[in-house]
């Protein structure tokens, strides 16, 4: 397996688990509709992927600052 590959996969794990867990943690403070309920396709799901779309974001643009300090 490639670096670019492992390192993607590393980068979206820890989009899921970060993001899962700043859902879950905001989850009292969301309006009802947000609030995903077990085990049902609902907007509360939509949130969550969000929230963990923006993790991803947060930690691709900290994984490419930090390479871009490194040498060539």
């Amino acid at each position: 397996m490639s670096k670019s590959v492992v390192a993607n996969f590393v980068h979206a794990l820890i989009a899921v688990l970060a993001g899962n867990v700043a859902y879950f943690l905001a989850m009292p403070y969301l309006p009802p509709l947000a609030r995903h309920v077990p085990l049902r396709l609902d907007l509360g799901l939509v949130v969550d992927f969000w929230f963990c779309l923006v993790m991803l974001g947060i930690v691709k643009t900290v994984a490419r600052r930090r390479g871009a300090g490194s040498g060539p």
